[in-house]
């Protein structure tokens, strides 16, 4: 990426108050400097565009480079947001205290260099930061032998190594856990969810390992039992089994509101856990106690705009869903022209993973209300940039409701060879839903102008197969995301989707 669209994304992503602090700090009276202005011109702009934003520029200050501002603005912002950083987040302060405190020995402080390393230490230990922790007592030790003082006794020195050995121990067991975590993690991105009984034996192997890790452990730390709760949890998730993943993110969350000082700021994996809980909520359609984590997402606020953006699109989707899965479109329709101004003019914001949500099911809102032509312009914002969105899971359904889509426009030719493209990418491993392939084989059937007698023959040639998918634990994967089963039957029966959707969420 190029430096100045760099800092553009930078600048669009900072809070009111850091722009604020950025020119309380740069602003003098001798008048704006080339940077300042950039700075300014940038923040003015509501979409900037890097060549307009350069002519522009280079219009009002005959004789300054641009790209030299450029790269000086940027380094500027970047130190301002560090020295912010420091009174918001406990490792940004801990780590800025120990170079101090190297800036103090250096200076031949070492009464003040040493007073800082303890304060280190002790702040370290209440927030369990085991690395600033080490950092720190490596530092003391160092520099007491540096001035040849050895000024603690024997046992005292000895009581010193020894707890840094624990500490040691304790980094070891995080990155044991956090390297099991992360494995899982890369494979459920990498193969999706979990399709058949056969590729959950495969995950066995990160199963029993973090399994020994956990009984061979006696330690007692919230990063370890938070990385192990997280590896239970969406395991769990990832093979269908949605009531124990659950009640393993709600012992999730007990933990973290207890310890609520040794959050990271953002509070990135608390954000997660309460994902998790609603979507395992969602899973068993039990609508009702999502409000409950919702307004705990409510509360959850950061210093982070890019942070605080993909909360409210959490929020946002998870008041959707109960309508959006028991047929209430019109509200739905309405929901989302509601929030048009408050999330999807920050979609630049959000991550790729919650660009590719929201883009899907705004599609699926406007797909529900029969504007075919608006979803299929929704859904291409994530199809035209493949490379951006081809490695997530929810790619392929992407590509799915994109075909159904291209149904309804009776595009049958370009279903055809999207189809014949699905059909190649789930030859390679891990495979296909059986939903998908079933899906892929009735869209290749276009049953436009048959009669509603042939449609009901059809349907009942095929619905016990649709009964057997709607009960697989592993295709509640996808059919959690959006019913296809529901569709085909609306499209055989004649009844509208929403019909269908209400009578199945009544047990109909």
């Amino acid at each position: 990426m190029l430096k100045s669209d760099a800092l553009i994304l930078l600048i669009k992503s900072l809070t009111k108050s850091e722009k604020k602090a950025f020119r309380k700090t740069h602003i003098y009276s001798s008048g704006i400097s080339d940077y300042l202005f950039l700075f300014d011109l940038i923040v003015r702009e509501s979409n900037p565009e890097i060549n307009v934003i350069k002519a522009m520029f280079l219009e009002k200050r005959q004789g300054s480079t641009f790209d030299a501002s450029v790269k000086y603005l940027y380094k500027l912002l970047l130190d301002t947001l560090l020295d912010l950083r420091q009174t918001q987040d406990h490792h940004y302060y801990l780590l800025n205290q120990i170079l101090k405190a190297r800036v103090l020995f250096e200076k031949s402080l070492f009464e003040e260099c040493f007073s800082l390393l303890h304060k280190v230490m002790q702040a370290a230990e209440k927030f369990e930061n085991y690395h600033a922790h080490l950092l720190a007592t490596k530092f003391e030790a160092e520099y007491l032998f540096a001035l040849n003082i050895p000024v603690t006794k024997e046992k005292v020195l000895l009581s010193k190594q020894y707890r840094n050995n624990e500490t040691l121990k304790i980094i070891r067991k995080i990155n044991e856990h956090f390297a099991l975590y992360e494995l899982l993690k890369y494979r459920i991105a990498l193969k999706g969810n979990i399709r058949s009984s056969q590729q959950k034996i495969e995950l066995n192997d990160l199963v029993i390992s973090e399994m020994s890790i956990v009984a061979s452990s006696n330690i007692e730390s919230f990063e370890i039992k938070k990385l192990h709760q997280l590896f239970q949890a969406n395991y769990l998730l990832s093979v269908g089994d949605f009531k124990s993943a659950f009640y393993s993110f709600s012992e999730l969350i007990v933990l973290f509101e207890a310890n609520t000082h040794l959050w990271a700021n953002p509070p990135i994996y608390y954000l997660l856990t309460i994902e998790g809980v609603l979507d395992s909520l969602r899973s068993i359609r039990n609508f009702d106690s999502m409000k409950f984590f919702v307004e705990k997402l409510k509360n959850l606020k950061s210093y982070s705009m890019n942070f605080n953006a993909n909360v409210s699109c959490i929020i946002y989707l998870f008041e959707l869903f109960p309508h959006l899965d028991q047929g209430n479109f019109n509200f739905t329709y309405e929901m989302m022209n509601k929030n048009k101004e408050y999330i999807y003019d920050r979609f630049q914001l959000l991550s790729h993973t919650r660009q590719a949500e929201l883009s899907l099911y705004s599609a699926l809102i406007l797909f529900c209300v029969n504007d075919f032509r608006g979803a299929h312009k929704y859904i291409n914002k994530i199809i035209l940039k493949g490379k951006d969105f081809y490695h997530l899971p929810l790619y392929r359904t992407i590509r799915l409701v994109n075909l159904i889509i291209l149904y309804e426009l009776k595009d049958f030719d370009l279903i055809f060879h999207e189809t014949r493209s699905i059909k190649r990418e789930i030859k390679e491993p891990p495979g296909a839903y059986r939903i998908e392939k079933f899906m892929l084989k009735f869209l290749n059937k276009p049953i436009v102008g048959q009669s509603h007698t042939r449609r009901l023959k059809f349907w009942e040639s095929m619905s016990d197969e649709i009964d057997v998918l709607r009960t697989d634990v592993f295709e509640k994967q996808v059919l959690k995301i959006f019913d296809f089963t529901a569709w085909i039957e609306s499209k055989l029966t004649k009844k509208a989707l929403s019909e269908v959707l209400k009578q199945k969420q009544n047990g109909q």
